[in-house]
């Protein structure tokens, strides 16, 4: 096997996910470090953030995009805190994110009117549960299952409810239907491999237009606050950050979003991790000791992709410790919440030549764990 080459990146984590190729940090503009993030300088990038990725994912006219505090997790909680107990809430489960918000709108919200609709680890959910007049909470793909929503038929254009996506390993990596979903989160740090800490909350106009004609029974923390005397805080989707952001992060993010423009945009990060799937699944096919964990050809995720294994738990880790021991892949164990199995970041910043070199690798692994 040492003659057998190595991946040149061996970073295959579903997040903090892989630096883009050609990634140098002397290469950031660090020109707004030491700066106050509300200086003109610091808003503006800022603002950028906000209007490059509004830009590059073709968000439709009215959309808006704001840079909030606590990642993903921060941003899925902030609409839920902010957005749900109008209305009856429908909430799909598959796996441990989804189960997550489930609890958060179950045990804190304790709301009264939440229809919970769960499948197991590779499974998806009946969609067709789900209410028009209800809103709906979901993540778009699951990234510790590996299961993706495969399309949006199942949400209504006639819905009065809203959609509350997180969709944080599903941006810049899946077509996503945004006149469809009202309210989209993500984190810098999944498909962008950009860094953790800040969030990205994507807001539809009838999600604006709830925020201003409803105010929740319960106490909103500072950080979750998006409006104010009853309208919507403007500055906030203009590069005014409820809190301070590190600037450091931000030219990362916008380093990593000009990489996505300069490669053909958000179609070209979407084949780039479709082709990187195509190479896995060709793996599966060949290999009768490993399979996807989603059960549906349809659902199995481009982004986070998830095995299942002929092999014990103990063979699974020990194939790990020997792969990372052999810098040959890193952090490529299933979630601690999902069935023991392997998961493969595939995103586009992941080159294929590198998925490539990796097979071979997770064959040799494979055999001398369960030898």
């Amino acid at each position: 096997m040492q003659a057998l080459p190595k991946p040149q990146n061996p970073n295959f984590s579903s997040g903090p996910c892989s630096k883009r190729p050609g990634y140098d940090v002397n290469a950031l503009d660090l020109s707004t470090l030491g700066r106050s993030h509300r200086s003109a300088i610091g808003k503006a990038a800022l603002e950028r953030a906000c209007t490059d990725t509004a830009a590059i994912l073709g968000l439709p006219e009215g959309y808006r995009v704001g840079v909030v505090p606590a990642s993903d997790t921060g941003a899925v909680e902030m609409a839920l805190w902010s957005l749900l107990g109008q209305r009856p809430v429908d909430v799909l489960a598959w796996e441990s994110f989804g189960s997550g918000w489930l609890s958060d709108i179950t045990k804190q919200l304790k709301l009264p009117e939440v229809n919970t609709i769960e499948a197991d680890y590779g499974q998806l959910p009946d969609l067709g549960q789900v209410n028009a007049d209800n809103d709906v909470v979901f993540t778009w793909n699951g990234t510790t299952s590996g299961v993706m929503v495969p399309n949006g038929d199942w949400i209504s254009d006639e819905r009065t409810g809203l959609t509350i996506c997180d969709a944080t390993s599903a941006v810049f990596a899946m077509e996503l239907p945004w006149e469809k979903l009202d309210v989209i989160t993500f984190s810098w740090q999944k498909v962008l491999g950009g860094e953790g800490a800040h969030g990205m909350l994507i807001l539809s106009p009838r999600a604006v237009e709830r925020l201003e004609s409803y105010t929740p029974a319960w106490p909103l923390p500072k950080i979750f606050r998006l409006t104010k005397g009853g309208k919507l805080i403007e500055g906030i989707f203009k590069g005014a950050t409820i809190n301070t952001p590190s600037m450091l992060a931000v030219a990362d993010y916008l380093d990593a979003l000009d990489w996505v423009k300069s490669i053909g945009g958000q179609s070209a990060a979407i084949e780039k991790s479709k082709a990187n799937l195509a190479v896995l699944a060709e793996f599966v096919g060949a290999n009768d000791w490993i399979d996807f964990l989603a059960s549906d050809p349809a659902t199995v995720s481009n982004s986070s992709v998830c095995f299942s294994l002929k092999a014990e738990p103990e063979q699974v880790k020990a194939m790990t410790k020997l792969l990372q021991q052999e810098g040959v892949a890193y952090d490529i164990g299933a979630y601690r919440d999902a069935p023991a199995g392997l998961r493969i970041w595939c995103g586009a910043t992941v080159e294929q030549a590198d998925l490539e070199a990796l097979l071979p690798w997770l064959s040799w692994a494979y055999e001398q764990a369960t030898a």
